[in-house]
């Protein structure tokens, strides 16, 4: 009773000392807050925002990458395409961060890393630098820009370099664009190497008129380098066919009878050493 007569009180001496108008504006202010909040919380809802650890949009994030020479066997084994889909994995560690080189004995250059925009021009420096030593590039990547990865190509071929992926190691998405550069292309076992859609980042609802546009401008580069590059185009059309959430990954006999592999690739060297820098004026 004294809590009541107490709370009372104050809202009478509120009240008394506000003229109306203002009681009325803290009220509507206050109505509009509310609902704010409550519209933001359905909105945070629908998009996933909040949720229990079991939600789609947090299972994303938390799902380790798959570790894929051991997974590679079980799908490779699938005689349904769409069995042999799996998840792109997600790049950590070295294969996120952007693509360096690095040259060791045997001439080889080993490419990790993403292909991130701008990294042809990188990659075309370290040819002017090394060139002469440099015989194949090996890579091992998770893909990226697909203009820097037809870049990087192109200068492969104009290079004479062979390519390689190593046993156990991958390329995928816009990798293979560079792979397929290579005069000779080298595949290791248990390697893979695994295709999807090009699709424009952070679109959730299709693409607008413009990005259609240039998704359809690179879908024809790509098939057009493809071509110049002796590779079958069936390659193009398992990537259109496959999701950019998935990976078409080839069988060993896919990538030879689509002309994509050319050789085995030898297993890596223990005692390969770093060639010499070529010392330029």
């Amino acid at each position: 009773m004294q809590l009541s007569a107490t709370i009372q009180q104050r809202v009478h001496d509120f009240l008394a000392a506000n003229p109306d108008e203002a009681i009325l504006r803290w009220l509507f202010r206050s109505v509009v807050t509310v609902t704010i909040m409550v519209l933001a919380a359905d909105l945070a809802a629908m998009n996933g925002w909040i949720g229990t650890p079991d939600s789609a949009a947090e299972m994303r994030q938390d799902r380790p990458s798959p570790d894929l020479p051991d997974i590679v066997p079980s799908i490779l084994a699938a005689p349904d395409r769409d069995k042999r889909l799996m998840p792109r994995p997600q790049a950590d560690g070295a294969m996120a961060k952007p693509m360096n080189f690095e040259l060791v004995g045997g001439g080889k250059l080993m490419a990790t890393g993403t292909i991130t925009p701008g990294i042809s021009d990188a990659f075309a420096a370290e040819v002017g630098k090394r060139g002469d030593y440099i015989k194949t590039v090996v890579l091992n990547s998770p893909g990226g820009s697909v203009a820097d990865a037809l870049a990087m190509g192109r200068l492969i071929r104009d290079k004479n370099f062979a390519t390689e992926i190593e046993p156990g190691k991958y390329c995928a998405s816009s990798c293979p664009l560079v792979f397929a550069g290579g005069v000779e292309r080298r595949v290791g076992d248990r390697a893979v190497i695994g295709v999807h859609q090009v699709a424009a980042i952070g679109q959730a609802g299709g693409l607008a008129r413009d990005e259609m546009n240039v998704a359809q401008n690179i879908s024809a580069r790509c098939q057009r380098y493809l071509g110049d590059m002796g590779v079958n185009l069936q390659v193009w059309v398992h990537a259109m066919e496959t999701p950019h959430d998935k990976l078409f990954v080839f069988k060993p006999d896919e990538l030879k009878s689509l002309n994509l592999a050319t050789a085995a690739a030898a297993a890596p060297s223990a005692t390969a050493r770093p060639a010499p820098a070529k010392v330029r004026s």
